[in-house]
């Protein structure tokens, strides 16, 4: 069995750091770079920086920040937000990133899935789904959860996945910020069904819940923030609480 990652995530908003709930209720948590250092030493597998309003201010995340996170950091890290174009992947994996997401341009272009992939290769692209459960369905969000779209959960990451996506990113828009639990069921129901790997996000608060998201819900990955951010999760505890409970981790 392939090692289970564990990848804290960075919102970046106006070049700092922040966290809410729910997406909302945003407070400003740090420096982007000094973040992303102080994980890499404590043994993250992988970063994520999302700038979350990018998209909706028709805005692009600075080249010059990605730059800066590669001369500083040495694991793996992913970018997303405002990425509308084709030149804007290649931007940011010139400027030093090692993956690109995408995800509200996905939607209103899911030709730019196949374009990416095709141009860069589905290793260098995760897409990013946010949904919520709306009366027993899991509709698909877009511009930083702000806007409902009319795609479904799992059939928009089974389109994402034909079209070339090589990871997918899944928030739970309700778990979000909770500290409940991930959707495990949800997570499950995509890794059953497609054979990419899936990052699970929203709603750790508990090692217990990471041990959830990699057995019940068979995720490759786990995302979290607020318990990395307030130091309530370490990451060198929660490595040795799931090598304790037979989860292959990294050293």
């Amino acid at each position: 069995m392939l090692a289970k990652r564990i990848i804290p995530c960075l919102d970046v908003l106006d070049g700092r750091v922040v966290k809410g709930v729910n997406f909302i209720n945003l407070k400003e948590i740090g420096d982007p770079v000094e973040q992303g250092a102080w994980y890499s030493d404590q043994g993250a597998d992988e970063l994520v920086y999302l700038d979350i309003t990018a998209t909706h201010e028709k805005r692009k995340l600075l080249a010059g920040l990605v730059r800066r996170v590669a001369e500083n950091i040495n694991i793996p890290f992913t970018v997303g937000g405002g990425v509308n174009h084709i030149q804007d992947a290649d931007a940011l994996l010139s400027a030093g990133a090692d993956k690109i997401s995408v995800n509200s341009a996905a939607l209103m272009n899911p030709a730019l899935v196949d374009q990416i992939a095709k141009s860069f290769g589905s290793q260098f692209l995760v897409v990013a789904i946010d949904a919520k459960n709306v009366d027993g369905r899991w509709v698909v969000y877009r511009n930083g959860g702000r806007l409902a779209t009319d795609r479904e959960l799992f059939e928009w990451a089974s389109e994402v996945w034909m079209r070339g996506a090589g990871e997918i990113l899944f928030t739970s828009m309700d778990h979000d910020g909770v500290k409940n639990g991930y959707a495990c069921r949800e997570l499950a129901m995509i890794s059953d069904t497609l054979p990419i790997p899936v990052i699970a996000s929203g709603g750790a608060g508990a090692p217990e819940h990471f041990l959830e998201a990699f057995r019940e819900g068979k995720a490759d990955a786990a995302l979290a923030a607020s318990v990395f951010h307030y130091n309530e999760i370490t990451i060198p505890e929660l490595k040795k609480y799931l090598k304790d409970h037979d989860i292959p981790v990294r050293a």
